[in-house]
């Protein structure tokens, strides 16, 4: 395990990449808002506490692999790769206009994305077959999926589920962002998947549920296989929206842009949560 922020430089971080979610949203004039900011820290904890990768090792076959299964909430994952140093955070400018390789989803052609997605469903099949890939050379590396809870309703999920436990792929993580709402509304409304955590363990999973917000929970789940001899399930609930009052949990920011009195509403709840966050006593 590499040397890793405390939980502390991890929420300060999170906030600033929501910061920099909301402003490249803003800029652009399109993204989606609310599920971006539903994973940001899930992903905060894949790449700065977990994942064996990096810009210096991107070309190795035995670095580990993370695929956005919930594309469309790419803005997170364009935002923490320049965090990375995949590339300066400043090509964002860019981010869906013209000729710009940072479009509405994920594609390799972005420095650190493994995998194009964004037609839900696809992210846990390419997932399963790069860790048999991986059981097949006998190579030490972990593949992460991160799949949307609304997502789950596309069958292909179901299929490669199955597949995972057949082949005992232990080195397969599927993180849910159940944050339970969709474009059309609660996810339980449009295509109830619940109970999700005995619906992975009947398909022979290791399954935890955490709080998808909660840097030592997630840290916890993720930093090693749930079991042996199992694919890992990490049902993570979280808050569509989460980190500003008026968007949490609200269905509009599932692909709303801010106005100029949102976005300067949403920032200052930002600063003055990193400024609260200054003020903390350390432990």
């Amino acid at each position: 395990m590499r040397n890793r922020p405390n939980d502390r430089g991890l929420a300060e971080k999170s906030l600033r990449y929501r910061r920099s979610v909301l402003k490249w949203i803003k800029d652009a004039g399109a993204g989606h808002t609310g599920g971006s900011l539903s994973c940001v820290d899930i992903l905060n904890v894949l790449y700065n506490r977990v994942l064996n990768v990096s810009p210096e090792n991107f070309g190795d076959p035995l670095r580990d692999r993370y695929v956005q299964s919930k594309g469309h909430s790419v803005e997170a994952l364009f935002v923490v790769l320049a965090d990375a140093g995949f590339y300066p955070e400043s090509e964002l400018e860019t981010l869906c206009r013209y000729q710009s390789h940072f479009v509405g989803h994920p594609t390799r052609k972005v420095p650190g994305v493994e995998q194009n997605t964004g037609a839900l469903g696809h992210g846990l099949s390419v997932a399963a077959g790069m860790a048999l890939a991986g059981k097949l050379d006998d190579a030490p590396y972990r593949v992460f999926t991160l799949l949307g809870d609304g997502e789950l309703a596309e069958g292909s999920n179901w299929e490669a589920a199955m597949s995972g436990a057949h082949y005992r792929l232990d080195n397969l993580t599927a993180i849910v962002d159940c944050n339970t709402l969709q474009i059309t509304g609660r996810t339980r409304d449009v295509m109830n998947n619940e109970p999700l955590d005995e619906k992975f363990a009947a398909f022979g999973w290791a399954v935890r549920r955490v709080d998808g917000h909660d840097f030592a929970a997630l840290t916890e789940a993720l930093e090693k296989p749930l079991e042996a001899g199992k694919p890992s399930a990490v049902i993570a609930m979280t808050r569509k929206g989460r980190g500003i009052s008026f968007m949490e949990d609200v269905g509009k920011w599932h692909h709303g842009v801010p106005d100029d009195e949102e976005y300067a509403a949403a920032i200052a709840e930002i600063d003055a949560q990193l400024a609260a966050l200054a003020e903390e006593v350390p432990a």
